[in-house]
This record gives C-alpha cells, sequence and structure tokens, in this order.
C-alpha cells in the first residue's frame, strides 16, 4: 500500500509500505477520506505538541472513514464491507480509567498519529472492532471522517451542560468552534456568539449554527450559561470566564499556552466550574444521529481536497485564505475539487 510520512525535520514523503494484518478482534480497513486536524500540522511545522516528539518516520491523520476490507480473529465475516467511521484511538481495557468509562484517558493510549503510533494517511489501517463504527449511506465518506472533530465538539457540549434555551459563548472559528456551534444549536441553545478576529472564519460561524459572531476582543455581553474555548489564546479564556453567569461552566478545548494566570477570586466567588476536553468517549453513537439526521453539516465544512500525493499541500491548506477543512483521499491520485467529493463516496 502506499502511505504519506512524516519524517523528523518536516519532510513528506509517500512510501510504499507492507499491508497492515488485522490482529485478533481488529478489522482492516480500506481508507477512504482523512480530515487534516490542526495537531497534524503542528507536527509537521514544529515536530512536536507537548511531550509527544516526531523522533522517527510517523504517517499522521486521525480523521478517517472507510470501508472494512478484512477482520481478524473473533470479529463475524459479516462485517467485511461496511462503510465505517474510525475512532482511533487504543486503550487498555483493563486500565482503572477505561474500566469506569474514562477510556480516553487510558495511560496506556495508543491513539492515531501521535508518536511513535501511525496514523490513517495511508490507504489501509487496522483498528479494533469495537472503534470501527458502522454509517449509514446518507452519511458520506468526508461526513464519517469529521465525526472525530465532531466527537470532541460533543464532548465540550456534554461538558458545559447546554440544553434547551441555553445561553453559550465560544471562542475560536476553527473547525472545532464550528462544530461546537452546530452541537450547541441541535443541543436547543437559543444563544451561541462565536468570537474570532477573522472576517472570514466570522462569516462562517453564522453559517454553522451562530446565533452571531464578533471580532476576538469585542464586547459580547455577559451571563453565559457557559463558555467554550476553541481557541486556546489566553486572552480570550480570560474575556470568555468574565462572561459566565455565577455557578456557569467553563471548557476549554483549544490547545494554546501551557499555563496563564486566571482570575481565581472571581472563579470562586461565582463558583464556577472550569475544566478542560482532552479526546472523547463515548461520542460516536450520537455523532452518527447528528449527521445522519441533518442536525449537523460536516460536508459544508469541507473546502479541499486531495490526493495522497497531494497530502503535504493539504497539510498547509490552513495557510489559504478560507480554509475550515482540508480532506485527503488515501486512494486517489493528486486531482483536486469538487470531483472528488463523489469519488470519495461509497
Amino acid at each position: 500500500m502506499r502511505a504519506s510520512v512524516l519524517h523528523p525535520g518536516g519532510t513528506v514523503t509517500v512510501e510504499t509500505r507492507a499491508v497492515p494484518a488485522p490482529a485478533p478482534g481488529d478489522v482492516l480497513v480500506r481508507v477512504a477520506a482523512v480530515g487534516v486536524c490542526g495537531s497534524d500540522t503542528h507536527y509537521l511545522r514544529h515536530g512536536r505538541i507537548g511531550e509527544y516528539v516526531v523522533t522517527a518516520p510517523i504517517v499522521l491523520g486521525h480523521e478517517a472513514s472507510g470501508r472494512i476490507a478484512a477482520v481478524g480473529e473473533g470479529v463475524p465475516a459479516t462485517r467485511i464491507g461496511e462503510r465505517v467511521s474510525i475512532e482511533p484511538q487504543r486503550p487498555d481495557p483493563t486500565s482503572a480509567e477505561s474500566l469506569r468509562g474514562d477510556y480516553h484517558l487510558c495511560p496506556h493510549m495508543r491513539f492515531f498519529a501521535t508518536p511513535p503510533v501511525d496514523g490513517a494517511l495511508a490507504e489501509y489501517v487496522t483498528i479494533g472492532a469495537a472503534f470501527a463504527h458502522p454509517v449509514p449511506d446518507s452519511v458520506s465518506d468526508e461526513a464519517a471522517a469529521l465525526l472525530e472533530p465532531l466527537s470532541v465538539g460533543i464532548a465540550a457540549l456534554r461538558k458545559a451542560r447546554i440544553g434547551v434555551g441555553g445561553r453559550v459563548l465560544i471562542a475560536g472559528a476553527g473547525p472545532i468552534g464550528l462544530v461546537c456551534a452546530q452541537v450547541a444549536r441541535a443541543s436547543g441553545a437559543t444563544e451561541i456568539v462565536v468570537t474570532d478576529p477573522d472576517p472570514d472564519r466570522r462569516a462562517a460561524a453564522t453559517r454553522f449554527g451562530a446565533t452571531r459572531a464578533a471580532d476576538a476582543g469585542a464586547a459580547v455581553g455577559a451571563g453565559f450559561d457557559a463558555f467554550v474555548d476553541a481557541s486556546g489564546a489566553p486572552a480570550a479564556v480570560l474575556a470568555g470566564i468574565r462572561a459566565v453567569r455565577p455557578a456557569g461552566r467553563i471548557v476549554l478545548v483549544g490547545m494554546g499556552a501551557d499555563s496563564m494566570a486566571l482570575p481565581v477570586s472571581l472563579i470562586q466567588n461565582r463558583e464556577l466550574v472550569l475544566t478542560g476536553v482532552f479526546r472523547y468517549a463515548n461520542t460516536w453513537p450520537t455523532a452518527i444521529a447528528l449527521a445522519a439526521s441533518g442536525a449537523v453539516d460536516l460536508d459544508g465544512m469541507v473546502t479541499g481536497r486531495f490526493g495522497l500525493d497531494g497530502a503535504e499541500d493539504a497539510l498547509n491548506a490552513d495557510r489559504l485564505s478560507g480554509t475550515i477543512k482540508a480532506v485527503v483521499y488515501p486512494a486517489s491520485s493528486e486531482r483536486r475539487g469538487e470531483d472528488q467529493r463523489e469519488e470519495g463516496r461509497a
């Protein structure tokens, strides 16, 4: 098979590798579509994210969909041919975190495209059968891949506890901010304010769920039930905390500064709940239902399509004005455009 490989130092090559064999309990997936995440781009440009460092060649990509091509021992052969969305994590099922239901926090996690674990920018990958989620024909290959970032939004809004009639402030109108806005709308929120310094992104926010979009730093009001940060910008976090009502909730999703000063007395006096989101657990059924029902629009977020030979261009597509989400088709050549949307469907 062919795979796009990132090397230490930032070089990207397309190489031929052996097709992996599914271990017992695994499935082999022929990859259809892979969304590019900001973490992929960060590894390309900086070679590391926190303690995870690119010290050996690695295949990037963790937002993926495809079709089951083979099964390992213990997996029914009837699953061959299923279209699936990949939940790109392999926790230790015996860890304390997994046993209590927080499998995404397992300290022994092997997560796609996190050094030294290879990801999905290849023609085939293997994953545990329970983490290959069947999707209906109404969900495109692109949308099935983007169930992964949608799951981040679902995890964030669950922690924000936004429901019918809720008011939420979201900082950042990148892909995660946009899916958070869509999940908030689907949850019944009546006021969804998104802030971002980029006018194109603010315009996108109003297309994808926001009732109002404002420039970062602009006055947006107060008394929000929750604040979700999808920017990682310290100034946005501080402004968002101050905009939350007493007993409200703050959810930090965006990766930015490792540390920042917080208004501790305000958090104490208002009894605010401040938490973070690191990946997700038990979100795929909800994500599939939202996408299949049309409650969220994932296909509309795709702004660039690339073959495997264009994977490096896809990783740098965020530098192009108007980019929201780039998608790579590992089985496709280096063509771009709307013709690849149909090619990526089942």
